[in-house]
């Protein structure tokens, strides 16, 4: 693992005076990847180089992004897509507005350099909603971008064409699932389509299509300009690179951090964020955002990289960290994730639309004293009747909470059942006033 102190895709922002505008990235040299794979590059030799690099989508699956745009096809005649997935709804995750906010420059950049890499002349930046300023901030770099000639038509005399369009999502969660996004760009309601076909083949407008996320292809400019040895040196082995997680929750310095790969969580909690607050106990961990499954104080000295959170049984996701200390109830925290999912439901699978209820109404139910011990049975049953049965992962994203916390927290289940009240009762009760 790599000691890596550098910061990548901070590292402008981090410098006194630096405002993100189109000048002040040119002045670091902004876009000199950009016209470099324009001008001495094929795109076949560009994939090789993103593959050789390692780096792996950082919107929550870890996808190899190079290979992910081979699987383009190479003779198709007709039109290409690119679309940039800067959505982020997933709960705890907040790295990508950051990059947005603060330095949007390295993100379009690597717009046009994943553009060229697959052929597309059209592409899309798919912003949350809610991110109002972010919207405008981009729209604002384009338009520099567009009136320094950087996009558009024959861009740096190479020939290359390509037109980079906002589009403002509607605030709906799904609509970060690469699929459920094509829809709503079509003017659809954002549902998640069946696969096969799969985007690369039968994408946005039933053509070729990349989706990636903005951290991933903030990335590129660095890569081409520094070399895919270089990247790959950094990380581990198999999760090369630097990441941003993003820390909240009990720690005495939330915020994001853009770290090597397989960072422990120790270093993470107790390094960059300061530790738990009021020196409290650790008692849990979402280590990839709301999707991913709880992990315990025993998984301190667990690496952030996809294979070894995998191994301890989450996953890396979105890099968002939430830490619980000692006084966290641990059903409160079930029902507050479980509430948020039931809520953002798009309907489409009936196993996710009523097992979402139904869940949430039994951990409610348990929540308040009412609980029976054979609901622990019921939420099992119930969870393994979504799992893996619905069109994409929304299903196996809302029953980690009670999985894991059944796994790793079951006595405490128990206590509410045996006690008939919850033995955290003051504590939810000042969260909940809050």
């Amino acid at each position: 693992m790599s000691t890596h102190d550098e910061r990548i895709l901070f590292k402008n922002m981090e410098q006194p005076g630096y405002a993100g505008t189109l000048d002040d990235y040119r002045k670091v040299g902004g876009y000199t990847a950009f016209e470099k794979v324009l001008k001495e590059m094929k795109p076949s030799e560009l994939i090789d180089l993103v593959k050789k690099s390692g780096l792996r989508g950082r919107g929550g699956a870890g996808f190899p992004t190079g290979m992910k745009w081979s699987f383009i096809p190479k003779d198709h005649p007709g039109p290409r897509y690119l679309c940039c997935n800067a959505d982020e709804s997933e709960p705890g995750t907040f790295k990508d507005r950051q990059l947005i906010e603060n330095d949007p420059h390295q993100m379009l950049e690597g717009i046009g350099i994943a553009s060229y890499a697959i052929g597309a002349h059209v592409a899309y930046v798919y912003i949350r909603g809610e991110f109002t300023l972010g919207a405008k901030i981009i729209q604002k770099a384009l338009d520099a971008a567009y009136q320094a000639s950087l996009f558009g038509k024959n861009i740096f005399g190479s020939g290359f064409d390509l037109e980079v369009v906002l589009h403002r999502g509607a605030g709906a969660y799904i609509c970060g699932e690469e699929t459920a996004l094509l829809e709503s760009i079509e003017g659809k309601r954002g549902k998640p389509r069946t696969k096969p076909p799969f985007p690369a083949i039968h994408g946005l407008y039933q053509e070729p299509t990349v989706v990636n996320n903005v951290e991933t292809l903030a990335n590129l400019p660095y890569i081409i300009n520094r070399g895919p040895e270089w990247y790959a040196s950094l990380g581990t082995a198999k999760s090369p690179g630097m990441r941003v997680f993003s820390i909240s929750g009990h720690v005495k310095r939330p915020g994001n951090y853009e770290v090597p790969l397989g960072t422990t969580l120790r270093e993470m909690i107790y390094g960059h964020a300061g530790g738990i607050l009021k020196d409290k106990q650790l008692k849990a961990i979402i280590p990839g955002g709301a999707s991913a499954a709880f992990l315990t104080a025993a998984h301190l000295d667990v690496r952030m990289d996809f294979e070894s959170i995998a191994q301890a049984g989450s996953m890396l996701g979105s890099g968002g960290v939430t830490v619980m200390d000692e006084d966290t109830c641990m059903v409160w925290a079930a029902i507050n994730l479980l509430e948020f999912f039931e809520h953002e439901s798009c309907g489409k699978c009936t196993p996710c639309r009523e097992g979402s209820s139904w869940l949430l109404k039994i951990l409610r139910r348990i929540e308040s004293g009412r609980g029976k011990m054979e609901d622990l049975d019921l939420l099992v049953t119930l969870s393994k009747r979504i799992e893996g049965m619905t069109v994409c992962a929304f299903g196996d994203a809302e029953i980690a909470p009670i999985i894991s916390t059944l796994r790793h927290f079951k006595g405490e289940y128990e206590d509410h059942i045996r006690q008939q009240q919850c033995p955290f009762q003051s504590n939810v009760a000042l969260v909940m006033s809050h």
